[in-house]
């Protein structure tokens, strides 16, 4: 069964949607706060992703092609597949999102991301160029393994892409209270986008945030506390190479001076900010040190 691309077939709505939120921002109707070079840097961002995917595009489905052949279930494409999908999906989605944040060899995948101090719809376009080659990939070939054909695979994860653009946005507020309370949504996740301290690494959550409430990394937009954006250690700079590299560079430039294995284990796969003297903070020290003052 051949499936349609959801992303190919919303860019043109992505498009469309950016420029009317740039337009009813400057209208004064709604928060739609642009900076021209940082629309430019994610839009060169998200472009680089689309091109740097395509070989990898191909090596990974072929691997998931591979994986299905010891499928444990032949789900096939029954109405109820789709449903399931989605579920089964997005909880490999937020354990994805979950280890990106966490673990700074991935971080340094998923960094770009976070790295612009606006939030609007062309920051949803500031993508990776590094997160294929940092393997992420291998956790959605369990989904395979047990059954769902690779088609309906991808399917499922280009679903998940195109929800999540329309969440990147100031200009829509808290939604009723249902929604917010099973779906993802603009509120949930500019808390993600978010560097004050006690929104930090929270709501890691693609379509559904029933996984955050679920296992305790949910928190909600406080409108005494207006979100901040960007990374803790900001960039300062709207250069794509080094939006998409810099963590990297400065990863390679920590395992240099890592005077043993533990070391080097710990700037590889620690949490962001781990240093073996102490002198850096990572993300729940600073929850934590907030928490104290």
């Amino acid at each position: 069964m051949t499936l349609p691309d959801p992303v190919a077939i919303a860019i043109p709505a992505f498009i469309v949607l950016i420029v009317l939120e740039l337009a009813i921002g400057r209208l004064g109707l709604a928060r739609g706060r642009y900076e021209l070079r940082d629309t430019t840097a994610s839009l060169v961002m998200g472009l680089g992703n689309l091109a740097l995917g395509i070989p990898f595009a191909i090596l990974i489905y072929g691997l998931t092609v591979w994986a299905h052949r010891f499928a444990l279930f032949d789900i096939g494409f029954q109405w109820w597949a789709f449903a399931l999908i989605l579920f089964a999906e997005d909880f490999v989605y937020y354990w994805f999102h979950r280890l990106s944040h966490e673990h700074r060899f991935w971080w340094a995948a998923h960094v770009n991301h976070h790295s612009s101090r606006h939030y609007n719809l062309s920051t949803a376009l500031r993508q990776t160029w590094t997160g294929n080659a940092a393997g992420t990939f291998v956790l959605w070939l369990p989904l395979a393994l047990i059954g769902f054909p690779p088609a309906l695979i991808v399917f499922q994860k280009g679903v998940s892409l195109v929800y999540q653009f329309w969440i990147h946005t100031e200009s829509v507020g808290r939604l009723p209270r249902p929604i917010e309370w099973i779906f993802n949504t603009p509120s949930h996740h500019r808390v993600h986008h978010a560097v004050n301290p006690r929104y930090l690494d929270r709501n890691y959550a693609g379509i559904l945030i029933i996984w955050d409430r679920l296992f305790g990394t949910f928190v909600p937009e406080d409108d005494a506390e207006p979100c901040r954006y960007g990374i803790v250690k900001q960039l300062g700079t709207f250069n794509p190479l080094r939006i998409a590299f810099h963590e990297w560079a400065d990863m390679i430039g920590d395992l240099r001076r890592a005077r043993n294995l533990r070391e080097a284990a710990g700037y590889l796969f620690g949490p962001p900010g781990w240093s073996p003297d102490g002198s850096r903070r990572t993300s729940a020290q600073i929850r934590a040190g907030a928490a104290k003052a």
